[in-house]
């Protein structure tokens, strides 16, 4: 049985991290945040010790790693706010322990390369959740397009819409210096996926990026992508708006809807069996969807102009 700790223990996903840990067969034995909202730990594990200092937090799992304590811990899993996960990272390594992160691994990519001195240096390793990799519609897809003839590109637009209250401009999240903006906080584990079918990025164009969304283009070695993402619900289409839904999520390649909305509930828990089956991605697999947010958070947008995803024709600005 492996021994976890969980930073960022209040967080939206951090449940999900909690219910893997739960899963696989191994235990919590101590978490941290600075906010004490984390009663859902009683509903996983109930006797990990729990910190709001990280000071006291830092010290704990000290103590357990010199003492060989049976409680010392194998994994640091990371569920913070975006900004804080690379300081994080460098906290778990340097504890002896393995990190597993939560999307976007960092908010640039020269970070990534900081990372991997410090994995040298303690010969310890980050993993990532990368949830869509090991979605079975998002591999079959893959694998379709690995058969294909390449005679052209695929064509794909993506559009995902998550509606969120004024709350979310008010916090960390409306504040690019800490989310990394728009693309970065919900598009990149979705970057990351049209990478990981379509093979390595080509060209890379920004056409709206406001703080409640963003559009562009990307072109891969495999497809040619239009792109929309908003926490607007006014861009959800009427349709579905007037149906209550909230949020909308499509992707279709050459016309085709890629249907993948369900499957999701235990993608983590799939994540950690591979993490700890020794098969988890690591920093490197990262980097282009990193690169790929970057680029657009440092992007003159264009406009409404050439070959931009039809939804910003509509979308309220």
């Amino acid at each position: 049985m492996k021994n976890f700790a969980l930073i960022g223990a209040a967080g939206y996903i951090a449940p999900r991290h909690m219910q893997a840990i739960k899963d696989t067969g191994h235990q919590l034995v101590a978490a941290y945040d600075p906010n004490d909202s984390v009663g859902i730990i009683d509903s996983h594990f109930p006797e990990a010790d729990f910190f709001t200092e990280f000071e006291r937090f830092d010290r704990h799992v000290d103590k357990l790693r010199r003492a060989n304590h049976s409680h010392r811990l194998d994994y640091i899993s990371i569920c913070s706010p975006n900004y804080l996960h690379d300081s994080h990272m460098r906290f778990a390594l340097r504890s002896g322990a393995d990190a597993i992160c939560e999307k976007p691994l960092v908010l640039n990519p020269w970070n990534i390369d900081g990372l991997k001195e410090i994995e040298q240096d303690t010969g310890r390793k980050v993993n990532t959740i990368l949830q869509l990799r090991v979605h079975p519609a998002i591999i079959a897809l893959r694998e379709q397009v690995q058969r294909g003839m390449h005679t052209s590109k695929h064509e794909v637009d993506l559009a995902y819409i998550t509606s969120r209250g004024h709350w979310y401009l008010q916090s960390w999240k409306g504040d690019a210096k800490k989310s990394g903006g728009i693309a970065t906080n919900i598009g990149v584990h979705f970057f990351d996926m049209l990478h990981f079918i379509f093979g390595e990025l080509q060209e890379n164009m920004v056409h709206y990026a406001s703080e409640t969304k963003a559009a562009g283009f990307l072109e891969y070695e495999h497809a040619r992508v239009r792109w929309f993402l908003s926490v607007n619900v006014e861009d959800v289409p009427v349709a579905q708006r007037d149906a209550g839904q909230r949020t909308f999520r499509s992707i279709t390649v050459d016309g085709k809807e890629i249907e993948f909305s369900g499957g999701f509930t235990d993608l983590h828990t799939i994540s950690y069996q591979e993490i700890l089956a020794g098969r988890g991605y690591g920093l490197e697999a990262n980097r282009t969807a990193i690169n790929t947010v970057a680029a657009i958070r440092n992007t003159q947008p264009l406009g409404a102009q050439g070959d931009y995803h039809p939804f910003l024709k509509n979308s309220h600005r």
